[in-house]
């Protein structure tokens, strides 16, 4: 039953990634009602891939990565990183969409300028680790 919860996991890393651009390029066009509702459902996104991965590493629990060497190395460096990053982002994401929704546009962008490439790298991230793991060298 949980086995499909991978790719729905990788579509949600995808969607983000993508709403996260579309918010990007709204803000910079000064149109500020895009550039909100993009924000939420990247954060929406988010939230949904956290359910679905909790979800199915409680149920099916480590997936390993089987191939060795070179690619097993690469597999790992993006692994630890993207995970590192993922840590900080979370509580990272949730104090600027607080600023935003409380309307602080002094520390708002402060904080969406450091938040916005690390989110960006942890959804882009999350889908190579998919295909890694279940197309390329499954």
């Amino acid at each position: 039953m949980i086995k499909f919860l991978p790719s729905l996991n990788a579509l949600f890393n995808a969607l983000s990634f993508l709403f996260l651009l579309l918010g990007f390029v709204n803000i910079k066009k000064k149109n500020v009602e895009a550039h909100k509702k993009f924000m939420l459902s990247a954060f929406v996104s988010s939230s949904l891939f956290l359910v679905g991965y909790l979800t199915y590493h409680y149920s099916a629990g480590v997936t390993r990565f089987k191939e060795t060497g070179f690619w097993r190395i690469v597999y790992l460096t993006i692994l630890t990183s993207h995970t590192l990053i993922a840590v900080f982002v979370l509580p990272m994401a949730i104090v600027t969409l607080v600023f935003a929704l409380l309307k602080k546009f002094d520390k708002h962008p402060k904080i969406a300028r450091y938040t916005l490439p690390l989110w960006l790298y942890v959804s882009l991230t999350g889908v190579v680790i998919y295909f890694m793991l279940y197309h390329i060298f499954k």
